[in-house]
């Protein structure tokens, strides 16, 4: 029996792998800028650091997919697990104000799968090409015993670039009456899936919303990447004082993080109508509404402080984009985001 023979009774097979890294290569190095300096395959992904800004600083952020990859798994659709995990990160660091260099992944699973792996890296690389982003490597890891037959999950880390007089949240500048620019999000994005998982497990996700999405493309909408809409407010002269993310913990988790001691946050619901998945999510778990602003986006990935009087050009730079509420003094008696409906 040989060493290949003997790893493969032990639950990973070495030939597997090496057609996964095969099939994946293409994709990755569709990616590859000038900047980058080493192939697929290297030992370590080298990127070098030219054009730097005055003052430049580094951003990093890591992050993961959460349950959604089950969902994913069990419906046999990967490739846009890989655009969720790139772009969740890519936005993680586009608040700061930084542009993303380059990506690395990790895919990790009890046993692997060279096509499910391959499409996963796919959707990677599309969501880097489209954000200019080098997919820069990563590992694959075949862990039986430690994933159950049939697990998978996906993680990853982007680095990116800002320059020092640059960085967001600019909180010296914000003050009360200054506006909340709500970006739409394409569906839950990568938040929340436990419980939605829990509260869709009995029903037909081939199903019609209101908006004519079936279930199952609004629940696995890749998560949307905001550098092109955020570079096009800046190109328009918006000036912006802070980004929020809008991930788990929703509005009255996220907004916070940018906000100095002094402001609060008030955001009107009825500035926009949530998307039809989530109006069905909130009424399936039997969840009340202030609770679902905690655990979903409902509609509004990115939240950006903007100075009164700078909404008016907006809505022309982004058409989907609302005003949904403003900085108010903080009180010691009341919350830091407070949600309402003003109509």
């Amino acid at each position: 029996m040989t060493y290949a023979d003997r790893y493969k009774a032990a639950g990973v097979n070495i030939d597997e792998a090496n057609r996964t890294v095969e099939m994946m290569k293409a994709a990755v190095r569709a990616t590859h800028t000038p900047q980058v300096l080493a192939d697929v395959g290297s030992f370590g992904g080298l990127y070098a650091l030219e054009n730097l800004p005055a003052g430049p600083v580094l951003a990093a952020s890591t992050d993961g997919v959460g349950t959604k990859v089950k969902l994913a798994a069990e419906l046999g659709r990967w490739q846009g697990i890989g655009h969720d995990i790139v772009n969740h990160c890519i936005n993680d660091i586009l608040v700061q104000n930084a542009r993303p260099l380059f990506f690395l992944d990790y895919i990790a699973a009890g046993k692997l799968e060279p096509e499910a792996v391959a499409s996963v890296v796919q959707g990677m690389a599309q969501a880097c090409r489209a954000a200019g982003c080098a997919l820069l490597g990563g590992e694959t890891a075949e862990m039986p015993g430690v994933y159950a037959e049939g697990a998978f999950d996906v993680a990853g880390t982007v680095v990116g670039l800002a320059a020092r007089d640059n960085l967001w949240p600019r909180q010296a500048e914000m003050e009360p009456g200054d506006l909340l620019l709500g970006l739409p999000s394409s569906g839950p994005h990568t938040n929340g899936y436990s419980l939605i998982r829990k509260t869709v497990a009995d029903r037909d996700l081939a199903q019609k919303l209101e908006d004519g999405q079936t279930l199952a493309d609004a629940l696995l909408a890749p998560h949307k990447c905001y550098v092109n809409e955020i570079e096009a407010l800046l190109a328009a002269g918006i000036p912006i004082r802070g980004l929020a993310h809008i991930t788990g913990g929703g509005f009255p988790d996220n907004l916070p993080r940018i906000l100095p001691e002094s402001l609060a946050a008030e955001i009107d619901t009825a500035a926009w109508e949530a998307p039809p998945v989530f109006r069905k999510l909130t009424e399936w778990s039997g969840m009340s509404p202030a609770e679902a602003y905690r655990v979903f986006n409902m509609g509004m990935g990115i939240a950006a402080v903007i100075p009164a009087g700078a909404e008016s050009a907006a809505p022309a730079v982004l058409p989907g984009a609302r005003i949904i509420g403003r900085l108010i003094p903080r009180s010691p008696d009341k919350p830091a985001v407070q949600i309402c409906d003003l109509s």
